[in-house]
């Protein structure tokens, strides 16, 4: 089983994330932020990467700590399950509509961490979500699992709908991305990730 449990503490966050890469997408989730758990769990379960994250934050600051300190750990736990990145597709892309949405999402599990992050919210917040730390929550979680990462909004009108084809288009790139190669090898011209 490809799978990884990261516990970290800081004076900020409390975290503790497990993920088993064959889980069937289970998830179960609580980080405080009742809309961050929504897209946690929609990650989960597109992905088919079972989740389950446990976040105590200092929310009475803000959500930045707890969302970026959970791109951090997610990050660090899908690079650890990953191993060596040996046998693994490594590429993914998927357009994810929602409603009057439409996010698109392409990556590279190369060991070169890159965020390219575009689109934009209406609203500061998406019920007690700080919309703008959707960009914060993906450079974190990209440069911790080794990911180079372009997600684009490209349009709608809904910050919910806009926010969740992202997560759902990150997700289905990185099902794609993780499936085992039949020959188990390194897809690489250096043989390496």
């Amino acid at each position: 089983m490809r799978e990884s449990q990261i516990k970290r503490t800081t004076r900020e966050t409390d975290i503790d994330v497990k993920v088993c890469l064959d889980g069937q997408g289970k998830a179960d989730i609580d980080t405080g932020i009742g809309f961050f758990d929504h897209m946690l769990t929609a990650l989960s379960v597109h992905s088919g990467i079972s989740m389950t994250i446990r976040v105590k934050g200092d929310l009475h600051v803000d959500g930045h700590h707890t969302v970026e300190d959970t791109g951090i750990v997610l990050g660090k736990a899908l690079g650890e399950a990953l191993g060596d990145k040996s046998g693994i597709t490594r590429y993914g892309s998927a357009f994810i509509p929602m409603d009057e949405s439409l996010a698109f999402c392409s990556l590279d599990i190369s060991n070169r961490p890159f965020l390219v992050f575009r689109g934009s919210f209406t609203n500061a917040m998406i019920g007690s979500y700080d919309a703008c730390l959707t960009e914060e929550f993906f450079r974190a979680f990209a440069f911790n699992a080794g990911i180079t990462l372009h997600v684009d909004m490209m349009y709608g009108s809904n910050d919910h709908h806009k926010c969740e084809a992202a997560f759902k288009a990150v997700a289905h790139a990185l099902k794609t991305a993780v499936m085992p190669l039949s020959d188990g090898k390194t897809l690489s011209t250096k043989g390496v990730l």
